[in-house]
């Protein structure tokens, strides 16, 4: 009898499970995948041939403008999602900012990070909590910042003397030189910055770094199949580059052992917390001999390489290019320009015959708003990849675990459903709200969102507006001659960072 009651028990438990199982998948089947664009007969390829790798931000708007700003896209074997409002911006980084915590496993930074051994392209566990935590507390907190002034100060000296000699400034070349010092020295020391040699050559490195990690790479698309980069020799260049990478930062690094080898109580530098007089590297140099006898992030020499090569790329690029195309619109706009003018004579009394300090910038608060307009127009970074890391539902949609994610920025900041006037410079817009980077603006994602937010922005926007109010302060600007502004081209080159395509190059006749 008892037998007879136990199968009957197994029976209906059974039954159970299944009835559960089936009310589960019919649930979720009930659910519907974002809507997207009808993909190829070629399975392979998926809306690949919607994408222009020529011009990736306008293929996506016009796909969001059709289908909308939610849509899964198939990119060769990769599904990937794509967001363009603000509104589902918020949603996600306000309630499944840790399901999109996670970045995707491209095949160039792997690489070229050792592994994803440092921030921005790793993976989110408690390794990259470790990187995030000394990135913001020692190498780019304000205190840090602050305490390279010196340096800032020099580098500008040098850019303003640079276009004085010249009759038409190449800005974008300029700008570009200049942030890419003033990183050299921050990072790496000063006999590594202007002119040296050791300067030249990592600016050559970097160079090819920014080209390899925006090259179209068919590993990203369709794993399994890198044999295809093998074969187009792309596999050869990328490992040849490695490894003078690697040479270079060996070389740098035994450099800087060396010298606290020499110069007694250098180890108590790092260890009493005093950074004032310390690069990257030292600092980094000091939590690596920790790190050796603890684990974690910083115990292999290869994570002290991968952090400087990173912090070098998003410190030059993102600066530069900012300064630049901040300069480009400020000629488009003359009204704007003029405005910015008198506050930069109001600020100095009228003195032109010296630079602009830091310790000024505060009261330049319509600098600050040109500024952020022009990050709102032209952000440096205008899509920002991210990946999930397990199914969440977004808008009664499902989305599944794994799936690449990309925020259009640009769309995002230019969107005509929150921006009045949306493609307009028109830095007043800022007006009555405070210029802070901080606080999570989900309409404005120049320095991204969430826990993935860039660290950097105290860094990136001290050597911008330093640099921008002395460029003004000490010239006065023009196009060169026939040139008109509706003639300055706005293409936008192809690369991780929104550079302007074509240089911006201008007349600049010294006030002193």
């Amino acid at each position: 009898m008892e037998q007879v009651f136990f199968f009957i028990f197994l029976f209906f438990l059974t039954l159970s499970i299944f009835l559960t199982i089936l009310a589960k998948a019919s649930e979720t089947k009930r659910k519907k995948m974002p809507p997207g664009p009808r993909r190829l007969p070629v399975p392979i390829l998926g809306n690949l041939h919607l994408f222009d790798a020529n011009k990736p931000q306008h293929s996506l708007l016009s796909l969001s403008n059709k289908y909308g700003p939610l849509i899964l896209l198939q990119f060769g074997s990769i599904p990937t999602l794509l967001i363009s409002s603000s509104d589902i911006a918020e949603e996600i980084f306000t309630n499944h900012d840790l399901t999109f915590s996670n970045r995707p496993a491209l095949f160039v930074p792997k690489k070229l990070l050792y592994n994803f051994s440092s921030m921005a392209f790793a993976p989110h566990n408690d390794m990259w909590r470790q990187a995030r935590k000394i990135a913001t507390l020692e190498l780019l907190s304000l205190q840090c910042v602050r305490s390279f002034e010196v340096i800032r100060r020099e580098e500008v000296e040098k850019l303003v003397a640079a276009i004085k000699d010249v009759s038409v400034a190449n800005l974008s070349k300029l700008t570009l030189s200049f942030s890419n010092n003033v990183v050299c020295r921050v990072e790496l020391g000063d006999e590594f910055g202007d002119g040296g040699k050791e300067g030249v050559c990592l600016h050559e490195l970097i160079y090819e770094t920014q080209s390899l990690l925006g090259s179209f790479c068919v590993a990203d698309y369709f794993p399994g199949m890198e044999w295809v980069d093998r074969l187009r020799g792309f596999h050869e260049r990328l490992d040849k580059h490695f490894e003078k990478l690697d040479k270079f930062f060996d070389r740098v690094i035994q450099e800087h052992l060396k010298c606290r080898e020499e110069e007694e109580g250098s180890e108590n530098i790092i260890e009493n917390g005093d950074k004032q007089q310390n690069d990257f590297v030292n600092i980094l140099l000091g939590r690596h001999k920790v790190a050796v006898h603890h684990g974690g992030f910083l115990s292999n020499i290869d994570h002290v390489k991968a952090t400087l090569l990173e912090t070098f790329m998003a410190g030059t690029d993102t600066s530069a290019a900012t300064i630049t195309w901040t300069m480009t619109e400020l000629m488009r706009n003359p009204r704007v320009m003029n405005k910015l003018l008198e506050e930069l004579r109001q600020a100095t009394d009228g003195n032109a015959r010296r630079l602009i300090q830091e310790s000024e910038l505060e009261k330049l608060e319509y600098l600050k708003k040109v500024i952020k307009e022009s990050l709102r127009l032209r952000p440096a970074a205008p899509l920002i990849p991210r990946e999930t890391t397990q199914l969440c539902e977004i808008r009664g949609y499902i989305i599944p675990a794994n799936t690449r994610v990309v925020f259009n920025a640009a769309a995002i900041s230019t969107d005509p459903n929150v921006w009045e006037r949306p493609l307009e410079f028109w830095p007043e817009r800022f007006d009555g709200s405070r210029v802070d980077f901080k606080k999570r603006e989900f309409e404005f994602l120049s320095f991204g969102s969430g826990r993935r937010k860039c660290p950097g922005f105290n860094f990136a926007m001290v050597v911008v507006e330093l640099a921008l109010a002395n460029l003004l302060h000490c010239f006065d600007w023009s196009l060169p001659d026939g040139m008109k502004a509706e003639d300055i081209n706005m293409d936008v080159a192809v690369g991780l960072t929104a550079h302007k395509k074509e240089a911006l190059r201008l007349v600049a006749r010294p006030k002193w």
